[in-house]
């Protein structure tokens, strides 16, 4: 316990540091109207896109590099009861790899295509179970924790002019170097991630740079569309201009639960995604708002169906015996970010789904609401590191803790039993920076209250130690 005690003096250092730190430095200003793209590690403020304000050659190719490591721990339990998906009481730290290679090639005016192979190995905490906020973004529920190759990325991207402006784009991951018009109208067809252009979030959306939870990186309500790395096959169209950017698309939904497999009948399963970005200026301090609205439809289950089914019998509900065709969930997010000072960021996000059938790709939250605020390490002549703090409070639909009281398990929760209340989350992390290396490392610190939203099955919270590598080039 003294090994744990010591980590949560040193986090409380931390919090005491970014109440000393909102006031100084200098923080990359949000691109909240542009394409998103994986952030990288080289700012305190993570811009969804990267401009240049010094004109450059167009350049055709672009070739990047990431790793990151994640080694996690929790304290021992004392758990009053178990369940078939519930935190493990005592387990070994938990280590995650992923290394991806990110590829780009322009083809003709306005048009490029991305290719980016990536390797993923290791395992979640309890198998990335127990924790509706589970925390590491950077785990799957896969079973074989040893390293796998498949495909993240392979799409075609084609931008048309809407008028004579343009802007300079840095070379980036997936971004090529060169003039960009500043008015334009974009199409992305074939494989990626939902998450690169929808919920973008300058302070928290990449477990490799900023927050390592998952209803940190993304909105905890929005069961976004993925296969179970986190990847999907679709098209999304955008509109953008200066200040004001609107996005939809439509994209795959996995054959089964959290499955690796996407199903590609379109007429039975897809999910549909729309976002409106608006963008400003506060005093001369960057801002956006982003209102994003889903609905996702598959062969999910129903959990008033499954309880009804084992209703008077000895069975436990199983919301998998409760499935049918073109069942469907609906949903949308709130998402703002605020510069507050040159080197101070505030963000806050609320989600929401309607909770009647299963969760079928991201996690089990129905409810979410987050806030935070980042800092530079400016104030400590450290322009370059991170500091960030966020809580989260997150919640299930009726139906849904309706099932799991009764006993049901999802892909992610099952105690057995639940006594209901909200799941909380508090996270710290610090990256320092070293811009030599083309490196970071980030000492991270979560406590969960409520996990897996039960206020009986363990006497206290749960502390999470975690530290991560990240390398990029």
């Amino acid at each position: 316990m003294s090994f744990y005690l010591s980590r949560a003096l040193g986090v409380a250092s931390l919090v005491l540091l970014a109440g000393a730190a909102f006031g100084q430095g200098q923080v990359t200003p949000p691109a909240s109207a542009t394409p998103g793209q994986q952030p990288a590690a080289t700012s305190a403020q993570e811009p969804t896109h990267k401009e240049s304000a010094v004109p450059g050659k167009d350049e055709n190719w672009s070739l990047h590099f990431q790793q990151t490591i994640i080694q996690q721990w929790h304290n021992n339990l004392s758990p009053r009861y178990e369940g078939p998906h519930s935190l493990a009481a005592r387990e070994k730290a938990k280590l995650s790899l992923t290394t991806t290679l990110f590829l780009g090639r322009r083809l003709w005016k306005g048009a490029a295509v991305y290719f980016n192979p990536e390797v993923a190995g290791g395992s979640g905490l309890s198998g990335a179970t127990g924790i509706g906020g589970a925390p590491n973004g950077e785990t799957f529920r896969i079973g074989d924790p040893s390293p796998q190759v498949y495909l993240a990325r392979l799409y075609l991207r084609q931008l048309w002019a809407l008028g004579p402006a343009e802007e300079q784009d840095e070379d980036d991951l997936n971004q090529l170097k060169g003039r960009r018009p500043a008015h334009y109208l974009a199409l992305n067809v074939g494989k990626f991630s939902i998450a690169d252009y929808f919920d973008q979030n300058s302070y928290a959306h990449d477990p490799r740079t900023q927050f390592f939870n998952w209803s940190l990186m993304s909105a905890g309500g929005w069961d976004y569309p993925a296969n179970v790395r986190g990847y999907t096959v679709g098209a999304v169209l955008e509109y953008v201009q200066p200040g004001l950017a609107l996005r939809a698309g439509v994209s795959s939904m996995p054959t089964d639960a959290n499955g690796p497999t996407l199903d590609f009948h379109y007429g039975k399963a897809q999910a549909i995604t729309a976002e409106i970005t608006k963008s400003y200026s506060l005093n001369s301090h960057p801002g956006a708002i982003r209102l994003l609205g889903f609905r996702n439809q598959a062969a999910m289950g129903s959990y008033n169906l499954a309880v009804s089914q084992a209703l008077g019998t000895a069975i436990t509900p199983d919301v998998t015996a409760a499935r049918a065709e073109r069942r469907t969930k609906y949903g949308f997010v709130v998402n703002a970010e605020q510069e507050i000072a040159p080197n101070v960021g505030l963000f806050g996000r609320f989600s929401y789904n309607d909770g009647h059938n299963e969760t079928w790709a991201f996690t089990e939250i129905d409810r979410s609401l987050s806030v935070g605020a980042t800092s530079t390490g400016a104030r400590w002549k450290r322009p370059t590191d991170r500091l960030g703090v966020a809580a989260v409070a997150n919640g299930l639909s009726k139906d849904h803790r309706a099932y799991l009281a009764a006993g049901g398990s999802g892909f992610i929760l099952g105690d057995g039993r639940l006594d209901y209340g909200l799941e909380y989350i508090g996270e710290v992390y610090y990256s320092i920076d070293f811009p030599r290396y083309h490196a970071a490392l980030s000492p991270d610190y979560q406590i969960i209250f409520n996990p897996g939203y039960n206020t009986s099955r363990l006497p206290g919270p749960v502390h999470v130690v975690a530290l991560r590598v990240h390398v990029e080039f």
